[in-house]
Order: structure tokens, then C-alpha cells, then sequence
């Protein structure tokens, strides 16, 4: 294993999109919603993990360079008909290199945000299709899911 060398490369714009949505029960949604969930504002604290997980990647994925962020955007919104807290993060860079981990590693920190806050009322929260939805910037170029 290694840490790739992007010594060379030029810095560049990047930005990435990823999501991810935490499924409940419709009586935990509605708490969440109503912000009747014990340990306070659901919402609010997972759009804060989304930022810090975003800026502590490298912490956490051994492989991945620090980079300079310059945004870190997330959503969090209620999704009765998919009954979940669907998760939207985009992170943006000039760098040198890629910031998907940053925002697949910002989506998954609010996942597990809104998971720990209604553990206590709910046992068989799901968190599901944590993926990258978009990226830009780079010698690869764009792409979209």
C-alpha cells in the first residue's frame, strides 16, 4: 500500500456530490421531524458531523491526502414516501487532488449522526446507499451517477 504522489499535478477545482439516507419507522420520523428526539436537533447536529467528518477524513481513511476545503454543503431533508432522513453533502477544493472521500466521509458522519440519536427509540434504523452522485475537476474529468 501506498499514498499516491500528486506532487505534479496542478491544482484545480474539485468538487463532489455524494448521499446516503438513514430509513425509520414513520413514528421515529415524525419525532425527528416534530424534534422530539431526546438528545436534541437531529437535524441541525448531523448537517455539524457531515462538516467535521468532511474535515477529518484523512483521519479516518488512511490513505487519503489532507486537503484544503473551501465549502462543505450539506442537506438533510425528511422523506416521508422513502420514510428516511435523506443526506446530500457537497465538498469543494482547490487542490491538487479529489474530494470524494470527503464527501462520502461527510454523508456517512451524518448517517451515523441521525442513527445515534434515535437509537433510543428505534432499533432497526438502516442506513443505506451511501454513494458519490458527482464529481468534477481533474485530469479525469466530470462525471455523473
Amino acid at each position: 500500500m501506498r499514498m499516491i504522489d500528486v506532487g505534479d499535478k496542478a491544482s484545480t477545482r474539485r468538487v463532489a456530490v455524494a448521499s446516503g439516507l438513514v430509513r425509520m419507522s414513520p413514528e421515529t420520523l415524525r419525532l425527528v421531524e416534530e424534534g422530539r428526539i431526546e438528545k436534541g436537533d437531529v437535524l441541525a447536529t448531523a448537517r455539524l458531523a457531515a462538516i467535521l467528518g468532511a474535515k477529518r477524513t484523512p483521519e479516518i481513511v488512511p490513505l487519503c491526502h489532507p486537503i484544503a476545503l473551501t465549502k462543505v454543503e450539506p442537506e438533510l431533508w425528511i422523506d416521508r414516501d422513502a420514510g428516511a432522513v435523506r443526506v446530500r453533502v457537497l465538498a469543494e477544493t482547490v487542490d491538487r487532488t479529489g474530494v470524494e472521500m470527503e464527501a462520502l466521509t461527510a454523508v456517512s458522519a451524518a448517517c451515523l449522526t441521525v442513527y445515534d440519536m434515535c437509537k433510543s427509540v428505534e432499533a432497526a434504523i438502516e442506513i443505506d446507499a451511501v454513494r458519490l452522485d458527482s464529481k468534477s475537476g481533474g485530469k479525469s474529468g466530470d462525471w455523473r451517477r
